[in-house]
């Protein structure tokens, strides 16, 4: 009966103590506050910049200039319901989806911050 009863004391002492181990002992807990701050430092500030990009594409109108994703630079000549019309520098005209427009320019802000660059020996 001894061994039995070492057995038994052996299983008592060995199962964990009762109790979720404090505020943030529960590891459901924790993925819950990670899912939040993740939400309102990653989803949050994502989906503000893709409405105001939404509400930019829905104002544009005939005559503002643009930058495709493509890196061109152009100016709206008409716009449909889901593609423009831009026309290029050289006056080729082309079609873009509208959701391939990167940014719209303001007025004078095309090639702000470009720096020329000229060879060394046309520069003397």
């Amino acid at each position: 009966m001894s061994q039995l009863a070492i057995i038994t004391a052996l299983a008592q002492e060995a199962t964990p103590p009762a109790g979720g181990g404090g505020l943030f002992g529960s590891p459901f807990i924790i993925i819950i506050l990670m899912f939040v701050g993740m939400y309102f430092l990653v989803i949050a500030p994502q989906r503000k910049k893709q409405k105001e990009h939404e509400k930019k594409i829905a104002s544009l109108k005939i005559g503002d200039r643009i930058v495709t994703n493509g890196g061109l630079y152009a100016t709206i000549s008409n716009v449909k319901s889901d593609r423009l019309v831009i026309k290029l520098v050289d006056g080729t005209k082309a079609e873009l989806a509208k959701n391939f427009v990167a940014s719209v320019l303001a007025p004078g802000e095309e090639g702000k911050g470009v720096q020329p660059t000229v060879p060394a020996e046309q520069a003397k």
